[in-house]
């Protein structure tokens, strides 16, 4: 098994807004005004989840958006219909004379190093890859989504009145491995903070787009009892939620605050927030720092804003509940809780827990 990096030191500021019981990082930007290269023209490739995707790709444009609005610079964004058209529109960006370009998923990793190796002279960045050993020019942007994704299992544990939760993934890789295994660790938590057991199920629907694959599997999983649904799989997701609203049952959401697809439905979201970290990226390029390129840096609670839960949480989630989720938040910080991130990390860590 690789060893993942221990997280390097941001240079980028990542307080400029708090997640967790009822914060939100999306006032990113708020009253700045910044004097410098205003005139930096960036652009993002999105992956087959499009831009609208509810997900990560829509929270990296938001953040761009967002440094557009406050700095003045340039962004501009290509939407990719498949994994085959993710060089191309690198290669438009980069012919549209964007100095820096901006890539998303990890099924993007391998041609955005191709082309960073190809262009020293242009910054690029992708959220999502640890780009080891790539070109000085290529900032990787990683998060530690099993945090989050322990703090909505551990409530989804807390919350379920069958004690029969759900997981749904997009295509399996060592990211979502991390939202899953994450997850099931928060429900074995609450588990045996309640003194039963709670039966998880996990299913993968082998991408990010297949919102009708990802309905029928959780209709499924809730009409076999079933009660909370956490998925992690893009734009595919939405399928979960619309189930959830059809069966009157719980989704949890991904990567920004889904509430507002399903108000009465979803319970929480696991947040990573993108927008935060591409904007402070743009900013510190804005202001003339180094670029941090040939590292990649590893975002989590410890790293305010950078992830957490969703500030709609308390409209369906006691205040107690939240009460002992920012406890956990704060044991996750100071590792005394460590939280897994793949099959190994999750079997040590359920074994301890006994």
């Amino acid at each position: 098994m690789k060893k993942r990096k221990s997280s390097i030191a941001l240079a980028l500021v990542l307080a400029l807004g708090l997640v967790g019981c009822g914060k939100t990082a999306n006032n990113a930007g708020n009253n700045a005004k910044v004097e410098g290269n205003t005139d930096l023209k960036v652009g993002f490739v999105t992956d087959e989840g499009g831009i609208n995707d509810q997900s990560f790709n829509q929270g990296v444009w938001e953040g761009l958006t967002k440094a557009k609005e406050d700095f003045g610079i340039n962004a501009d964004y290509i939407e990719s219909k498949d994994a085959n058209a993710y060089k191309q529109n690198l290669e438009t960006l980069l012919d549209n004379d964007n100095e820096v370009i901006i890539g998303a998923g990890f099924k993007m990793g391998d041609a955005i190093v191709e082309e960073a190796k190809a262009n020293p002279d242009v910054k690029y960045a992708i959220v999502d890859v640890d780009p080891e050993g790539a070109a000085d020019n290529l900032m990787g942007i990683m998060f530690k989504q099993e945090e989050p994704s322990f703090l909505v299992g551990y409530i989804a544990g807390l919350t379920t009145e069958t004690d029969k939760v759900g997981f749904v993934g997009g295509q399996e890789s060592t990211v979502i491995w991390g939202f899953e295994y994450g997850y099931k660790a928060g429900v074995e938590y609450a588990a045996k903070e309640l003194g039963k057991e709670i039966q998880v199920s996990s299913q993968y629907i082998g991408g990010f787009s297949d919102v009708q694959k990802a309905k029928a599997i959780s209709t499924q999983m809730y009409q076999q009892g079933a009660d909370v649904i956490f998925h992690a799989a893009g734009g595919g997701g939405d399928g979960v939620i619309e189930a959830a609203k059809e069966q009157g049952k719980w989704a949890i959401g991904v990567d920004r605050d889904q509430s507002e697809m399903a108000p009465e439905n979803v319970l929480t979201s696991a947040m990573k927030n993108a927008n935060v970290a591409v904007y402070d990226l743009v900013q510190s390029l804005v202001e003339g720092k180094d670029f941090a390129g040939g590292t990649t840096i590893y975002l989590g609670l410890k790293e305010q804003g950078a992830v957490g839960i969703a500030p709609t949480s308390d409209k369906h989630i006691k205040k107690d509940v939240l009460e002992k989720v920012e406890e956990i938040e704060k044991q996750i910080i100071d590792e005394k809780i460590v939280v897994p991130y793949d099959e190994e990390t999750f079997e040590k860590f359920a074994a301890e827990l006994k």
